[in-house]
């Protein structure tokens, strides 16, 4: 079990905040981070790895990183690490990025080959793609078998193609090395492909936590959908006003009447909910 209770004052999106965390996370499991940005998710990655100082206790099954009389060096708190901008050196082929953490050979060599890498050990990572470069971090994060693997919206800069093959590749490493993975995301679907519980953050406290299904699933009753946007657009056609608003990677229209037309403002988040195949705006 991995006891976490810690707290910090932050500067969040809306000002000063505090950071005030109670977890308990069992070993091997998958975490998501959720929630806004400047909620706390990235600082809370960050504290567990030893990065940033907070007060307060982090247990990992019985081995004190730290607590009020001590802070255990990031070095010595056997985590992985892998960044969104992939943190690798770049004058170091893919298989000396490994090697630098850990010279087991054999480990790399399997590593690569799990993440189909085998044939570019040899290249610098400025000759590769994004989501090959993530594998190498991935790998990387993995040479010291860590206890605790840290990701900081690893796939975020990729596209949705890359991001489904990177999202196999991390759940097949989470299974087998028997890692415990907490992971920061803003991607629905990502979550709930990945994770086996959810922690939402909102203001540097937790809000919610449960099941993928339990925290991201909206629809209630006969509601077929619910699902959040942008509105780009109120568009008057006749006697009908459309709504343009974007989901995710897609661009939708939504038919309003004069008064829900006039509800609204372009740039607003909304939500856009169907019952039997009628779609709605709300707020």
């Amino acid at each position: 079990m991995i006891n976490i209770n810690i707290q910090k004052q932050l500067q969040g999106s809306s000002g000063a905040m505090e950071l005030n965390v109670d977890l308990h996370i069992k070993e091997h499991s998958f975490v998501a981070l959720a929630g806004q940005s400047g909620s706390g998710k990235t600082t809370l990655l960050r504290i567990l790895a030893g990065l940033e100082k907070a007060a307060g206790v982090i247990d990992v099954s019985g081995v004190l990183w730290q607590d009020e009389k001590k802070s255990v060096v990031p070095q010595k708190r056997n985590i992985g690490f892998v960044f969104q901008d992939y943190a690798l050196f770049a004058n170091m082929s893919v298989e000396q990025n490994l090697l630098y953490v850990n010279k087991d050979r054999e480990l790399a060599k399997h590593l690569l080959m799990l993440t189909e890498l085998s044939e570019l050990k040899d290249r610098l990572p400025n000759t590769l793609s994004g989501g090959q470069k993530q594998r190498v971090s991935l790998c990387r994060a993995l040479m010291n078998r860590p206890k605790l693997l840290l990701m900081d919206e690893p796939l975020s800069a990729l596209d949705p193609g890359m991001r489904t093959k990177l999202q196999h590749d991390i759940l097949m490493l989470h299974k087998e090395f028997g890692t415990t993975t907490i992971m920061v995301s803003h991607d629905p679907s990502e979550i709930y492909r990945l994770a086996d519980r959810v922690i939402m953050l909102e203001q540097g406290r937790v809000i919610q936590e449960g099941t993928s299904k339990e925290v991201l699933l909206h629809t209630r009753g006969s509601q077929k959908f619910s699902l959040t946007g942008e509105l780009l657009d109120i568009i008057k056609a006749d006697v009908i006003y459309i709504a343009v608003v974007a989901i995710g990677q897609q661009i939708v229209e939504v038919v309003l009447d004069e008064a829900e037309a006039s509800s609204f403002k372009i740039g607003q988040r909304v939500q856009v909910n169907t019952k039997a195949f009628a779609p709605s705006l709300s707020h």
